[in-house]
């Protein structure tokens, strides 16, 4: 999904190395019963979202979780049963949190380049290796990838490009009626880096005037310098095709599985472990009180108090992920042992 470092589940080294960096942030072990809204969500909806990708988490306390998770029941109560009896709430850092959104766009395209759509969007080059750091975005957008045949579709916006490359994964709909779903394949090692904190550096706007409509605004009402702003961020992303994702499943997350419109968050994995319930509480116009399951990571999304929320597919599903930019608070439900061994004296 979203450009950043891709993780297929939690190893038990891997889930070392998340509990040492995560014992340096201040936690703090709660009661369901000071979970804001706990007893009005729908667990169930969450509950199926952490079936998904459970079977990923290799640690040794997940695995029973797993089985006892597909045995829970398909009520809203038995759901809400399990979560009460094997995992404790436990806040991680310091609230408040920042809550984005994102989501699966859906784009007008072509195989071939057109009048109409000249702007490719590239598989990942053969001598790209992960981790390293490559050519920049402007250097590519240049056109050194021009000629050796890694153009996987041409779509008629650059704005559009750049956005797609923020969410990782896309559906674009050719000429024909075709479908063709994409996902995150790799990316050029160079950090991401915010326009719209770039807008404010400027002066073109104030903080509480970005968001990604007014990127996508700006960007075509001033196309010379608009251009050379979304050059700023050098950060690029490479896709694939996933001609196997059934059109009713979610774009694929971090760990490999189909994400779950409004019950799938990308965290930051050395805060929060990928595949463990989230519960948050968003402030703002729209408040949130519901269960999540950390599934995705983003290259923007660092700390143990910062999420976004994956809103789902299309133009509405965006309009409502730009918009968003609250604070709250996240609580992570661990397994019990886990959750007490984050204590400081535990």
């Amino acid at each position: 999904m979203r450009a950043a470092l891709r993780r297929f589940g939690l190893g038990a080294s891997a889930a070392a190395v998340w509990l040492c960096c995560a014992m340096s942030a201040p936690a703090q072990v709660l009661s369901f019963e000071e979970l804001e809204g706990w007893a009005e969500d729908d667990q169930r909806e969450a509950l199926i979202a952490f079936q998904e990708t459970c079977s990923l988490l290799k640690a040794p306390e997940w695995g029973p979780l797993c089985t006892l998770a597909a045995d829970a029941g398909d009520s809203p109560q038995s759901a809400r049963a399990f979560f009460e009896l094997f995992f404790r709430p436990l806040i991680i850092g310091n609230p408040p949190a920042l809550f984005t959104g994102y989501f699966e766009p859906e784009l007008n395209g072509s195989p071939f380049r057109t009048p109409r759509f000249a702007y490719p969007i590239y598989a990942k080059p053969p001598e790209l290796q992960n981790g390293t750091v490559w050519h920049s975005r402007a250097v590519i957008e240049g056109g050194i990838l021009r000629g050796r045949g890694l153009e996987l579709a041409w779509l008629e916006d650059p704005v559009e490009v750049f956005f797609l490359h923020i969410q990782g994964s896309g559906r674009i709909r050719m000429p024909d009626g075709r479908v063709m779903r994409v996902g995150y394949a790799g990316k050029n090692g160079h950090p991401y880096r915010s326009v719209g904190q770039e807008m404010v550096r400027r002066g073109t706007h104030t903080l509480d005037q970005v968001s990604a409509q007014t990127i996508r605004h700006w960007v075509r009402s001033n196309p010379g310098p608009g251009h050379a702003l979304l050059e700023t961020n050098p950060s690029y992303v490479f896709f694939r095709k996933l001609p196997d994702l059934p059109a009713h499943k979610g774009p694929i997350g971090a760990m490999g599985r189909s994400i779950t419109t409004l019950r799938s968050l990308a965290v930051d994995p050395a805060h929060n472990p990928l595949g463990a319930p989230i519960w948050i509480e968003k402030a703002g116009r729209d408040p949130m009180h519901r269960l999540m399951v950390a599934q995705d990571t983003g290259g923007a999304i660092k700390g143990a108090q910062r999420a976004d929320i994956f809103y789902g597919t299309g133009d509405a599903a965006g309009e409502a992920a730009g918009t968003i930019k609250d604070g709250g608070r996240m609580v992570v439900l661990l397994p019990i042992d886990q959750a007490y061994a984050m204590m400081p004296d535990g």
